[in-house]
């Protein structure tokens, strides 16, 4: 079996944990989430951990044990502390604001740009350069700011574009004349 499925998840105070046959529910102070767990993969509670096990020895069934395990473990994550992510907007004129529902964005284009914010996700705009994206669900988050930052990637050459508020751009040398 996968490494990772070896370790046990820890259910801490305040997470109530519901397992059906294929369906495992986790309800915390943040919210609910649900996901199936798949026939290949056996799933129990053993006093505040969940730990899984395979029906049988196959490669496809030790990998879906690992993932399953960090699927459960972000799910307790998310239910009891939430995800986010910060997002900078570097370029003159560049600029965000979140309205209810709707993120406004000004990324230098003839047209300002408006994303639904999808639910479950809350966005908020401490600055006009800054962007706080928040979930329960670790991969809805993530996505919705890879959404964000695909409207304007930051370009090597001057940095300006919407970045990860962690990441480094490589900057490229001028041409020379």
């Amino acid at each position: 079996m996968s490494r990772i499925a070896n370790n046990p998840v820890s259910i801490p105070d305040g997470v109530e944990v519901n397992i059906n046959e294929s369906e495992i529910k986790i309800k915390g102070s943040k919210g609910e989430l649900a996901h199936n767990i798949h026939s290949l993969v056996k799933l129990y509670r053993e006093d505040n951990q969940l730990k899984l096990s395979v029906k049988d020895n196959t490669k496809l069934a030790r990998a879906l044990a690992g993932t399953t395990r960090a699927i459960l473990q972000n799910m307790v994550t998310g239910v009891s502390h939430g995800f986010e992510i910060k997002l900078e907007i570097t370029g003159v004129g560049y600029r965000a604001q979140a309205q209810p529902g709707v993120l406004n964005l000004t990324l230098g284009f003839s047209y300002p740009v408006k994303i639904d914010i999808p639910a479950g996700i809350t966005i908020e705009t401490p600055s006009q350069t800054e962007i706080i994206v928040k979930g329960i669900a670790k991969q809805q988050v993530g996505q919705v700011a890879a959404n964000i930052r695909s409207y304007r990637p930051p370009e090597p050459y001057k940095g300006k574009g919407i970045r990860y508020s962690d990441e480094h751009i490589l900057r490229k040398e001028a041409k020379k004349a």
